[in-house]
């Protein structure tokens, strides 16, 4: 039999990525930590994390973590399932279930949270949001860290299911001055070498596909790193730089010419999807439902 003890801080190691973390988090000690994740990667035979800054972990813990969050989750909705038994909620407790899904910063700010507050609300769950680029959030469902990722990857990962949510469209802008200063004789290979963009990380290739589909050329301009999507579409505005813009965040700033399209008719649209584990369980299953229907609601 596994003990759930051990896996619990397994779980916490990789989830807050340190064991120091991990052990305000379980309220023991990080040495306690430390030697249960031992004893667990004795008994398997196997090292189960990869010790650095963060912390993560490898195919074998990645697999012990999402064997021990389904246990979790389905402790949860069994507690949810049988309130009127005092002894069962004695020993499950009254914690809300916690749902940990990565999600792009462009979503968060722009239709996630409209869309699933509702059902947090009456479903008494909690979200723990990881953030990353919608190019890379299936490697967190892959590698374990999470039980739900809003993607463009349409395949499923192994052991999950994919669900179209929708399109997000990003146009390329700039404010008006700054258009005016570096585009005016037009927007070609040229200019985009020489004017600045906005990326949000090393992992953001956006704006390096729209320089290839106006140049068909690999174009290496000045880049800010602005890792906030509200401070990325703010630098766009002040003149800091042109860069990829979702229409649901740009579309008054367009209105007002605080903001102008760099090429009109030529804009990204980004498919994304839902991946979940294919275990069913009733709430994550029940979430995933409701996130399809309310994000046709904000996507095209």
């Amino acid at each position: 039999m596994l003990d759930y003890a051990l896996l619990d801080a397994l779980v916490a190691v990789v989830r807050h990525g340190s064991f120091d973390r991990a052990a305000r988090a379980l309220n023991v000690t990080p040495s306690a930590v430390s030697q249960r994740v031992k004893l667990l990667e004795e008994r398997v035979g196997s090292v189960l994390v990869k010790r650095g800054q963060p912390c993560v972990a490898t195919t074998s813990g990645a697999l012990l973590c999402r064997h021990t969050e389904r246990v979790q989750l389905l402790e949860s909705e069994l507690g949810g399932q049988l309130p009127a038994v005092p002894a069962l909620a004695d020993a499950l407790g009254d914690e809300w279930p916690t749902l940990r899904v990565a999600v792009n910063d462009d979503s968060v700010g722009t239709w996630f949270i409209d869309a699933v507050a509702a059902f947090c609300n009456e479903r008494r769950m909690l979200l723990d949001i990881v953030i990353d680029d919608q190019d890379h959030t299936a490697q967190r469902i892959r590698d374990g860290s999470v039980q739900g990722a809003v993607t463009t990857q349409a395949e499923p990962v192994q052991g999950c299911r994919s669900t179209r949510l929708g399109r997000m469209r990003y146009r390329a802008v700039c404010s008006p001055a700054f258009f005016s200063q570096h585009f005016a004789g037009g927007v070609n290979r040229d200019s985009l070498r020489r004017a600045p963009c906005v990326d949000f990380n090393p992992k953001d290739e956006l704006q390096e596909r729209f320089i290839r589909r106006v140049t068909r050329a690999d174009v290496d301009p000045p880049r800010h790193w602005i890792p906030h999507v509200a401070g990325f579409v703010r630098a766009c505005v002040t003149g800091m730089g042109w860069g990829m813009c979702p229409d649901r965040m740009t579309a008054d700033l367009m209105q007002r010419g605080e903001l102008v399209e760099m090429t009109p008719g030529r804009a990204l649209d980004v498919d994304l999807y839902w991946q979940s584990w294919r275990l069913s369980i009733g709430w994550l299953d029940d979430f995933g439902a409701m996130l399809r229907k309310r994000a046709g609601e904000f996507l095209d």
